[in-house]
């Protein structure tokens, strides 16, 4: 929506079939590449593969990440709404923020946030599954709790936490991105994408608000580096662009391909 901000890559980092070292080690070289922002997932599973493989929990892993990282921004793509009270939500987060900062002015968290939908994991650790449609009125509910929470706890957070949605639904996620969210992440493709955006747009001038000021963010793939989609999506207005990768190796091949496919569309946007 914002045709003048630079492309950024973000890698996923699916905390599945590694080890927590071999984790920490793909931080490390994600920071080290000169990744824009690194996420994990909020599961309690492995999503392919073995089902029952390792797997570590989202959150706890953040505060180490916080700790461990100097430049890049980083969160959950995305949060499960469902698995934790929204105040608890805010402090998390405002407490991931103050850490990353490591004394300076502004911290580094994401706040990525959707609704969930797997249903394994609301089954096994004792979540009620409910709806499609009461998973997003729990995160509508949700959602100004947790900025009202950030504005009463002390010490408040260093910055506005950057808030991303996920999700494409036209009645009520895309309502919520344009209530709430400065990113929208999505896998819609670039030939959807105009008719999302204009929904979106639709929805900011019922409630109030311009909606080209929030980043629109998309996943790339990694087994097929096409960068003839990658560009549809770019000119499609997408900013923020977002890899899967999955242990044990997290094999950087893909990653660096893309880094140079980031840095040649922002030399030539800076070049035109």
């Amino acid at each position: 929506m914002t045709p003048n901000a630079p492309a950024r890559l973000g890698i996923q980092l699916q905390p599945q079939h590694a080890t927590y070292p071999q984790i920490r080690d793909a931080v490390r070289r994600m920071e080290d590449l000169g990744v824009d922002v690194v996420f994990n997932w909020d599961h309690f599973f492995p999503l392919s593969g073995d089902r029952d493989g390792l797997h570590f929990e989202a959150w706890t892993m953040l505060g180490a990440w916080a700790e461990q990282t100097e430049r890049i921004e980083f969160g959950t793509l995305v949060n499960c709404n469902s698995y934790r009270n929204a105040d608890l939500q805010a402090d998390m987060a405002r407490t991931l923020d103050h850490i990353s900062a490591k004394g300076g002015d502004r911290g580094r968290f994401i706040f990525g946030t959707g609704s969930g939908w797997f249903e394994r994991d609301y089954d096994e650790y004792g979540y009620e599954f409910g709806t499609v449609g009461s998973r997003l009125d729990d995160l509508a509910e949700a959602l100004p709790r947790v900025k009202a929470r950030w504005s009463k706890l002390n010490p408040g957070p260093t910055r506005d936490i950057p808030i991303m949605i996920g999700g494409k639904g036209e009645r009520k996620t895309l309502r919520l991105v344009a209530e709430h969210a400065d990113i929208w992440h999505s896998f819609v493709p670039p030939t959807d994408l105009a008719h999302k955006l204009d929904v979106l747009k639709r929805w900011g001038e019922k409630v109030g608000r311009d909606v080209s000021e929030i980043t629109i963010s998309n996943e790339l793939s990694r087994r097929a580096l096409d960068d003839d989609h990658a560009d549809a999506l770019y000119d499609a207005g997408v900013r923020l662009f977002t890899l899967g990768i999955s242990g044990p190796a997290y094999d950087d091949a893909a990653v660096r391909h893309w880094l140079a496919w980031r840095d040649r569309r922002n030399e030539g946007a800076s070049a035109a």
